[in-house]
């Protein structure tokens, strides 16, 4: 199966996950395919997306938007899972523990009538460059810590589910099958 793993990214953590979630695909025995969303000529091509944005401001970057929204015909036929890459895990405290609330308004943002299979939020890595100077004012504040938060057991194990899923057989487009947001 030809799979796509979509992505938009602001500094590189997302395409490094979806790099690593490709490379599981095609471990699993499939074939599959991380590229920036803006360079792909043809999502017909594709049996099935894995469709992932950085989050800025509580939202995916236009360019992914601006995929899923462009090609919504496609994506509604076949299998899609969708994931964000945020900073939750470089929160501390209730600010933590608040993270998972993200998910609904990331959700809520995206264009009307995609359906996907699961949507997972990962962490990805804050550095200090990454945020304006107010924005680095605020990160402190709320106890943000800066580095590396990418977990790459949680991306395998997700796309691992993925590989198995679409092993299985399952069924063309639908919505998320084990609920938005886990």
């Amino acid at each position: 199966m030809n799979v796509l793993v979509g992505y938009a990214t602001a500094h590189g953590s997302t395409r490094a996950i979806a790099e690593r979630t490709a490379a599981v695909l095609r471990h699993a025995g499939l074939t599959a395919e991380a590229r920036p969303v803006t360079e792909v000529e043809d999502a017909g091509a594709y049996r099935a997306f894995v469709l992932g944005s950085a989050v800025h401001g509580q939202r995916w970057l236009r360019p992914a938007k601006d995929f899923a929204r462009d090609h919504l015909d496609v994506l509604v036929r076949r299998p899609v899972w969708i994931f964000s890459v945020g900073m939750p895990a470089a929160l501390r405290g209730p600010w933590r523990r608040m993270a998972p609330q993200e998910v609904p308004v990331i959700e809520k943002d995206l264009p009307p009538g995609l359906a996907y299979r699961s949507h997972r939020l990962f962490s990805g890595v804050v550095e200090r460059d990454h945020l304006p100077r107010t924005g680095r004012l605020l990160f402190r504040l709320v106890g943000g810590r800066f580095g590396d938060f990418r977990d790459g057991e949680a991306v395998d194990a997700w796309a691992a589910g993925i590989a198995e899923e679409l092993r299985a057989g399952v069924g063309r487009g639908g919505g998320p099958s084990d609920g938005a947001g886990t």
